[in-house]
C-alpha cells in the first residue's frame, strides 16, 4: 500500500481543487489552483496544465511541490509534499489525457503534471479547538455561502 489512503483518495476525489505552491526562479512562492487535480495511483498525484506556465516554468527548473486540498465545508484536508514530472507527450500524458476525456475534460491540454507524494500532512482548522463539532462546522460555512450564493436573487434586492 502506497502512501495515499483509501480516506485520502476518496477525499481528493470529492475536492477536485488543489492549490499548488511551486517556488520561481527567483525563489518566491507561486501559488496557484488547478482543478483537475486527481489520484493516479497509491503514491501519485496528477493535475493538467491548462493555463499554468509560471508552474510548469517552475517545476522544470525545481520540481519540488506542495498541494493543499481543503473541504470549505469541514475546514479539514490535506498537505502533500512531494517532487513533480512534466510530461508533455509519451505514455503517461495520453493515460493520463485518456482518464481526463472519460471524465468529461473539454480544455485543450498543454501538459501533464505527475506528482510522487512523499508526505502527507492533515490540515485541521482552529474552529475545532474549541469542541467545536464537524456538523457545527459545516452549518457555520453553509450559511454563510448560501448568504453569498443561496436563497431567492429577488429577496437580496
Amino acid at each position: 500500500m502506497g502512501i495515499l489512503t483509501t480516506e485520502i483518495k476518496e477525499f481528493i476525489k470529492l475536492v477536485k481543487l488543489g492549490f499548488m505552491a511551486t517556488v520561481c526562479p527567483d525563489r518566491t512562492p507561486n501559488l496557484s489552483p488547478k482543478g483537475t487535480t486527481i489520484v493516479w495511483d497509491d503514491d501519485h498525484l496528477v493535475f493538467a496544465d491548462i493555463h499554468s506556465p509560471g508552474t510548469v516554468n517552475n517545476l522544470l527548473i525545481n520540481p519540488a511541490i506542495e498541494i493543499s486540498m481543503v473541504d470549505v465545508f469541514t475546514r479539514k484536508g490535506y498537505r502533500f509534499k512531494g517532487v513533480a514530472e512534466v510530461f508533455a507527450s509519451g505514455s503517461i500524458f495520453e493515460a493520463v489525457m485518456a482518464a481526463y476525456k472519460e471524465a468529461g475534460l473539454k480544455h485543450t491540454v498543454k501538459n501533464i503534471v505527475m506528482v510522487e507524494v512523499q508526505r502527507v500532512l492533515p490540515v485541521v482548522s482552529p474552529a475545532y479547538d474549541n469542541d467545536t463539532t464537524e456538523e457545527e462546522v459545516i452549518t457555520r460555512w453553509r450559511t454563510y455561502w448560501d448568504g453569498i450564493y443561496g436563497g431567492n436573487k429577488e429577496d437580496k434586492k
